[in-house]
């Protein structure tokens, strides 16, 4: 465990150790010793996956805190690599994107202290077994996440994004307090190792934690409908930001979780079903909205509230299987878990970083005003169709993985004599299927916008080349990484099998059966990858006689972007016929004369939650503080008058309580 707290004081001190070097070397600096600290972080890990067994250390600061214990156990060490990989690309891609930051003499040394915090803490919070400790490194994320979401504080809408934010942080925080409360209440210590014996013989005080633990933990990760946080945040952050939040630090909502899970035991049959029918809703209303945005970077944040519902399918999988003591069914959901964990951190901050650098490019995240970037950004292109495909769950990449071991986990339930079971998952089934070929058009939406057909702006028309390599390499390293898992399924199941035994309390061995199937996976990848290798082959021998010849325009000498399908009319044949889950808002300005010098029509589609929820309570709050704007009078007497008004009530309350 030492090399873990040299790990993390590294990462914590390496914002500040920069602060006096110049630009260049700043960022090399930062990089360098954010990869050490990970390293340093990841020995531990690696040596507790290899072996299986848990590492701890203890603390004793005082009477309060008591013993305080970190432990890094199989779930822990899986958790630590994720967050130590994926944090480290993000740090060495902010080189690239921060540099017309720079350029334009804005600081950033602030931003690199949070950065560099918020990783820290993350480590802290999956090893931390206290939970007055875990507390207070989930506030030190939460804090350090919200000043590195208002970075670009000039603008109105990033500071109201990072409010909401910080308000749905707390409101998260006071049910995971209430959770830890009742723990301790009923074992007398902070220890989570004393947490577990008192929810052996009460069933009904492990559901009341959990379902209070789901919603605390729930709001971080982004289940619905505790997730309209997370359209505004991701947006309003820098790219290499929203790639770290979505990619690792929402998962640790998900830790919190298995952790929770793996202290209660078993569930009851209603909370699996529970957890199962809210990750459907989750992964379908996700989707939804994110076909209809055409903000990139909304799209995609919308995206992960999709992903999160199926990672939480995963886990109704495996808490059925444990509530009707099916291990096979057990080990598929909570393997299916790890994975697509694993996964959605790959090929969500790859898709995040590539759309980074498209809006480094050209300034706008509106895709209506992109297109034809292929040819200017051809390896960013790549590398954003790599991240869109594996997201969709399509081989030979890693997103496959896991959603078929979430399948064969659920289609193996169906054989549960149970008509509940029988009912819950095929109502999974199918939403999960649904869920598949929404997002293939979601983000055929994405990239055929984007980056096919003819510029349809100024934003497009001005970008000359691709990023830089400082930019394209962590890509390019994450890209390979969705290929790997996607050629050797096998290892990633056997990778997978330590963190689940941690998850349900008991050794989960490899199933032959699963292991055949993941390497027949494994040979139909490598002989897709081939059959593709071949293919560009014959097509650069031959390259040299083929003609190439303008697109038939429909008599046109010329396309142009007009003739081509907008994001709005690709998804459109689909979401007219959902109107009602979704909320209009037009923008219309009609023509008023025959031969009009100006008209114009716009219309974006509202979260129902925001508009009917969200949006009246924040103006009926604005309404009833507003009644109070007369106390603020600036008269000092009428201060020390309140003041003496509420020494009066305290001690006539005392007096009455006493």
């Amino acid at each position: 465990m030492n090399s873990y707290f040299i790990g993390i004081a590294t990462l914590l001190l390496s914002g500040f150790l920069v602060m006096p070097f110049k630009k260049d070397v700043k960022f090399i600096l930062l990089s360098a010793l954010t990869f050490v600290g990970a390293v340093f972080c990841s020995i531990p890990a690696i040596k507790v996956l290899l072996s299986g067994e848990t590492l701890s250390s203890q603390f004793y600061f005082n009477p309060l805190f008591e013993t305080v214990r970190f432990s890094i156990d199989p779930l822990s060490a899986f958790f630590i690599l994720v967050i130590s990989i994926m944090s480290t690309i993000g740090v060495i891609y902010s080189k690239g994107y921060l540099k017309p930051y720079i350029e334009a003499q804005k600081s950033v040394n602030s931003h690199l202290v949070f950065l560099t915090m918020l990783i820290s803490s993350m480590l802290l919070v999956v090893s931390a077994q206290n939970a007055l400790a875990f507390l207070i490194c989930w506030e030190l994320m939460s804090l350090s996440s919200f000043f590195l979401v208002i970075f670009d504080s000039q603008k109105k809408e990033t500071i109201k994004a990072g409010v909401k934010y910080l308000v749905f942080m707390h409101f998260s925080v006071l049910f995971i307090i209430l959770a830890f409360v009742l723990c301790a209440i009923n074992s007398g210590n902070l220890d989570f190792a004393t947490f577990k014996a008192i929810f052996e013989n009460n069933h009904q005080l492990a559901n009341t934690v959990f379902a209070l633990a789901f919603i605390g933990f729930g709001t971080k990760a982004g289940f619905v409908p505790f997730h309209n946080w997370l359209p505004d945040a991701h947006p309003a952050a820098p790219s290499h930001v929203s790639a770290v939040m979505s990619g690792v630090m929402i998962k640790t909502g998900i830790y919190g979780i298995l952790r929770i899970l793996s202290l209660v035991g078993a569930p009851t049959k209603t909370v699996a079903y529970c957890i199962l029918i809210i990750s459907v809703v989750t992964a379908l209303y996700g989707l939804l909205y994110a076909i209809s945005q055409h903000d990139i970077k909304r799209l995609l944040a919308y995206s992960s509230i999709e992903n999160i519902g199926i990672i939480g399918i995963s886990i109704g999988v495996g808490m059925l299987g444990l509530a009707y003591n099916n291990p096979l069914v057990m080990s598929l959901g909570f393997c299916g878990c790890v994975l697509h964990i694993l996964n959605h951190s790959i090929f969500k901050e790859l898709l995040f970083l590539t759309a980074g650098g498209v809006y480094l490019k050209t300034h706008t995240r509106d895709i209506e005003l992109l297109g034809g970037l292929i040819k200017n950004m051809p390896k960013s292109a790549l590398l954003f169709l790599i991240g869109a495909v594996s997201i969709c769950g399509l081989p030979p990449f890693n997103g496959f993985v896991s959603e078929f071991l979430i399948y064969f986990g659920m289609l193996n339930g169906l054989l549960i004599n149970d008509f509940f079971a029988l009912l819950g998952l095929l109502f999974a089934l199918a939403g999960l299927a649904l869920v598949g070929s929404f997002a293939i058009l979601c983000f055929t939406k994405a990239f055929s916008v984007i980056f096919l057909g003819e510029k349809r702006s100024e934003f497009a028309n001005k970008v000359q080349d691709d990023v830089d390599k400082s930019m394209l390499l962590p890509m390019s390293f994450l890209a390979c990484l969705t290929l790997l898992i996607g050629l050797f399924p096998q290892f990633a199941y056997k990778f997978a099998l330590l963190p689940t035994s941690a998850i349900v309390g008991s050794s989960v061995e490899i199933n032959p059966e699963i292991l055949s199937l993941m390497q027949i996976i494994s040979l139909c990848a490598f002989c897709f990858v081939l059959f593709v290798l071949i293919l560009a082959f014959v097509k650069f021998k031959t390259s040299n006689k083929v003609q190439i010849h303008d697109t038939w325009g429909c008599g046109y000498n010329k396309p142009t972007s007009r003739m081509q399908y907008s994001a709005t009319s690709y998804a459109n044949p689909l979401l007219s016929v959902l109107r009602p889950l979704f909320k209009k808002v037009l923008d219309l300005e009609k023509p008023r004369h025959l031969f009009p010098k100006s008209a114009h029509f716009s219309m974006h589609l509202d979260d129902i939650e925001e508009a009917y929820f969200i949006d009246p309570l924040v103006k009926f709050d604005e309404w009833f503080l507003s009644k109070f704007e007369k106390i603020q009078s600036g008269n000092m007497q009428n201060y020390i008058k309140y003041g003496l008004i509420f020494l009066v009530v305290i001690i006539i309350g005392s007096l009455i309580i006493g």
